[in-house]
């Protein structure tokens, strides 16, 4: 049996160590009133499962982070932005698949 972990809410001030201790992390960028929001938290759910152990995936409320989202030049949710290494790797914005998103976050642990 396989337990369903969830991508949890990260603060701005741990965001910062979060992508340096960590060398893959997916980043939801969302707010509790996007409709197309609501459509990609159960795929980012389903990838902090999925690979649990490889890469950490969380997600920021653009309102209670704004100023995160302007560093990554955020401008429209949702984006999901991976970083390798501290550093932005992709960014995917708007819905998409599961399978596009798993796709990013295998590309990136193969680099």
């Amino acid at each position: 049996m396989s337990i369903n972990i969830e991508a949890t809410y990260v603060q701005e001030n741990e965001f910062d160590q979060l992508i340096t201790n960590n060398d893959l992390v997916v980043v939801d960028y969302t707010a509790v009133w996007c409709g197309p929001c609501r459509v990609v938290a159960p795929l980012m759910d389903r990838l902090a499962t999925e690979y649990q152990g490889k890469a950490a995936v969380v997600k920021v409320d653009l309102d209670k982070s704004p100023d995160n989202a302007k560093k990554y030049g955020v401008r429209s949710i949702p984006t999901v932005l991976i970083f390798k290494n501290g550093e932005v790797a992709e960014t995917l914005v708007g819905k998409a698949s599961y399978e596009i998103f798993s796709n990013a976050v295998e590309k990136q642990l193969k680099l």
